[in-house]
């Protein structure tokens, strides 16, 4: 039983249910999208621990946009990723093994999932590099080609 005009922190799920049934419910901005995280993010995007405000911070943030009434979300989620975006792939080139834990424990899953995909590309890549170019002749280059006689009368 809850009463009426009551405020309840509900996982977003439960309360995205409770819009579909056209239930009495209102949804408040997380407090992860609050102005002091828009204010921490617009000073040092980088330095902002996401993953302990929300570990899916941006695709909480897609799915809330439509249901309250603050639009900024929307520019504020491309500016903060866009912003740690450069980070991200700069750590994931350059860092040793030795700082990906302490960088990575700031990440959000998504920004998680980027700076592995970075990494790994990095390292396919320095492996292509260090193998060198090795072009291999194709096997059909190397035939020999069979001359054909023309098809007419020869004339003498």
């Amino acid at each position: 039983q809850v009463e009426k005009g009551a405020k309840v922190d509900l996982p977003f799920w439960l309360a995205h249910g409770m819009l579909s049934l056209e239930q009495a419910v209102s949804i408040n901005v997380p407090p992860c999208f609050t102005q002091k995280t828009r204010k921490e993010i617009q000073a040092d995007a980088a330095c902002v621990d996401l993953r302990v405000r929300c570990p899916y911070f941006y695709e909480l943030g897609c799915k809330i946009v439509p249901l309250v009434g603050d639009k900024s979300i929307g520019q504020f989620l491309r500016y903060a990723f866009t912003s740690r975006y450069k980070e991200i792939l700069s750590k994931a080139h350059s860092s040793s093994t030795m700082t990906v834990p302490k960088f990575a424990t700031r990440l959000t899953k998504e920004e998680a999932q980027v700076f592995e995909s970075a990494r790994e590309s990095m390292s396919a890549f320095r492996k292509w590099r260090v193998r060198g170019a090795r072009l291999q002749k194709a096997s059909i280059l190397g035939r020999k080609r069979k001359t054909k006689l023309p098809d007419g009368p020869s004339t003498p």
